[in-house]
């Protein structure tokens, strides 16, 4: 096969790679919390011409190479919703949450109590506090949250005191760019390295952080990639015929 056509050829597997992430963000547009994914490419150059005759840079053939893919971690609006259990976080801090394969780490604060007194998420995954799962009694009421994380309660009817439930366990990662997805807009600490508390993170009761995808700007980027694809489609179908073309006229010997 020609250059030309493996040329071509890398820059369509590279836009099937790109619109999935665009499709991916795009998906996950209301999901709270999400952090986008954005790609990363590079020039491959590779020889492509042995002849002595080719010299400098004849001799090299660029392609393009998916090369990663990395998180958008910037912070999305934030909304108010006056939920007493609703969190936004302020910093690069994570909530921790137990799940059957361990720990995991989300920034979505839409949390919510379970029929055991659970403090969960929204997929029902315990959040964990400094001192293990947060559990409320039947009796609690005015559920406050403060900057730190500290969550108190006033138990029962007659008792003003406020009673301490728990408090909200916030950590980071020293190579945040290296955690795993791992689905239900959940990260697992993969080569990341141990998370870490972080003193710094502050958190706003009633409050929900939205994901940072803009509908407008990944629509647009979704656009672009369908029209580079076909595009790309294009030339190599010309690159084709020409080559039908020459095949035809050179094996047309005159009689």
């Amino acid at each position: 096969m020609e250059n030309t056509l493996l040329v071509g050829l890398s820059r369509q597997m590279m836009l099937e790679r790109q619109m999935d992430v665009v499709a991916n963000n795009v998906a996950n547009v209301n999901t709270n919390g999400f952090k986008a994914d954005r790609s990363l490419f590079e020039e491959y150059l590779s020889p492509g011409a042995h002849e002595d005759n080719f010299v400098g840079r004849d001799r090299r053939v660029s392609f393009v190479q998916d090369r990663a893919t990395f998180h958008d971690f910037s912070g999305g609006p934030t909304e108010q919703t006056k939920n007493p259990l609703d969190v936004a976080i302020d910093g690069k801090a994570f909530l921790v949450v137990q799940t059957p394969g361990g720990e995991r780490y989300t920034r979505d604060g839409g949390l919510q109590i379970n029929p055991q007194g659970q403090l969960v998420t929204a997929t029902g995954n315990p959040v964990l506090g400094t001192g293990g799962p947060i559990t409320f009694q039947q009796t609690d009421h005015d559920i406050s949250i403060s900057n730190d994380g500290t969550i108190t309660v006033i138990e029962g009817t007659n008792n003003a005191a406020d009673s301490i439930r728990g408090k909200l366990k916030l950590v980071s990662f020293a190579q945040a760019q290296k955690l795993l997805k791992d689905g239900s807009n959940l990260y697992a600490a993969g080569e990341g390295g141990a998370a870490q508390p972080d003193p710094n993170a502050r958190v706003r009761q009633g409050f929900i952080e939205k994901s940072n995808v803009s509908a407008v700007t990944e629509m647009s980027r979704m656009v672009e990639v369908s029209r580079a694809y076909t595009q790309m489609a294009t030339l190599l179908q010309q690159q084709s015929d020409l080559q039908k073309s020459a095949i035809e006229n050179l094996a047309d010997v005159p009689a």
